[in-house]
């Protein structure tokens, strides 16, 4: 198994590079160099061992003693999960934490996940949301899919600025949990959501056969 923090550190310089390449130019020999090289590593890291993320999740777990006590340890899988996986080198650049029961996400959407010139793609928001309100699952310790998920655009989301994302759990119904985030820019609300999450049975991730 790779060390974690190389891997981690590579995610990063990927993204980096990802955004650099979208965000600015450069001269036809240099991009055609670029390709070539870029081809090459694609095709030498091929022949490494293929990660299977679910095998890496139920270790995780059973070494840390539950799912979501695994879920922020390094190499667990969860780390490879995309939107804002850590070592995911197509994922968003975020930062997550806790404040009492609310789920409170710090992340910039850098060139790109530019959708019209200075903002945001929708799409990508909506991604982040979904992101976010799982950690709301996470924090519940529930094991829960999404099942629904509306967004609400109330104002341009930037790309290159802090968008804050609070997201906590409003209400419970059977199997159904749902929870609400907004998303702000300075002191401005940029966007609403509203998810319905599905709760399931634990062992679909504890190492147990699908129970549907």
């Amino acid at each position: 198994m790779t060390n974690p923090e190389a891997r981690l550190n590579a995610a990063a310089a990927l993204r980096d590079l990802n955004h650099a390449f979208v965000g600015h130019d450069r001269s036809t020999e240099h991009l055609r160099a670029l390709a070539e090289f870029a081809t090459s590593e694609a095709a030498s890291i091929r022949e490494g061992e293929r990660r299977d993320r679910l095998a890496l999740i139920r270790s995780a777990s059973a070494a840390q003693g539950g799912l979501y006590k695994a879920g922020f340890v390094l190499n667990s899988g969860f780390d490879d999960r995309a939107v804002a996986g850590t070592a995911n080198p197509t994922s968003i650049d975020i930062d997550v934490r806790y404040e009492g029961d609310e789920v409170v996400a710090d992340l910039i959407l850098r060139h790109a996940f530019e959708g019209a010139p200075g903002r945001a793609h929708g799409g990508i928001v909506a991604a982040a949301f979904d992101d976010v309100t799982g950690f709301v699952i996470g924090r519940l310790e529930e094991p829960a899919f999404t099942g629904e998920l509306t967004v609400r655009f109330v104002a341009p989301v930037p790309v290159e600025e802090t968008i804050v994302m609070r997201a906590w759990l409003e209400s419970r119904e059977r199997r159904k949990l749902f929870i609400v985030a907004e998303a702000t820019v300075g002191e401005h609300v940029v966007a609403t959501c509203h998810a319905i999450y599905i709760k399931v049975d634990p062992a679909i991730f504890a190492g147990s056969p699908d129970p549907r």
